[in-house]
């Protein structure tokens, strides 16, 4: 099998910073290309080295930011609006989650219910009375 191709550089220290294309990105991280395009222009910090042809190169720090928009949209419940203020001031204690517990449905009371249960015994008689004359 071969290889993906990945663009390597070597820094003025002499480091090897290893830049993945967006499509290498997006099969690590499970995120559509059309998702991390929006989300360069939503975050700042999200910025990726462009190249000949427009060509988006992602950066290691540029993947582990998108690990941790991915994760505080979708497992943490933060809205972009939040994901944005977070990383822009680092505040861990502000915006609060939109979804910090599952949203249960109210509680029925037994006397509405009845009443619904013996209207719908009522609707299913005249129905099936409406069938029988039908098919005389």
């Amino acid at each position: 099998m071969a290889r993906p191709r990945t663009a390597t550089t070597t820094a003025a220290a002499g480091t090897s910073l290893t830049l993945k294309s967006i499509g290498e990105v997006s099969a690590e991280t499970g995120i559509p290309h059309h998702v991390l395009r929006y989300w360069e222009t939503r975050f700042d910090q999200l910025r990726p080295v462009t190249r000949a042809g427009n060509r988006r190169y992602y950066r290691p720090e540029h993947v582990a930011l998108v690990k941790r928009i991915n994760m505080l949209l979708h497992e943490q419940g933060y809205t972009i609006r939040g994901v944005r203020h977070l990383l822009e001031t680092g505040d861990t204690s502000r915006p609060k989650p939109v979804a910090t517990q599952p949203v249960l449905p109210a509680p029925v009371e037994s006397a509405p219910l009845q009443v619904m249960l013996s209207v719908r015994n009522g609707l299913s008689a005249a129905l099936a009375a409406d069938e029988a004359r039908r098919l005389r």
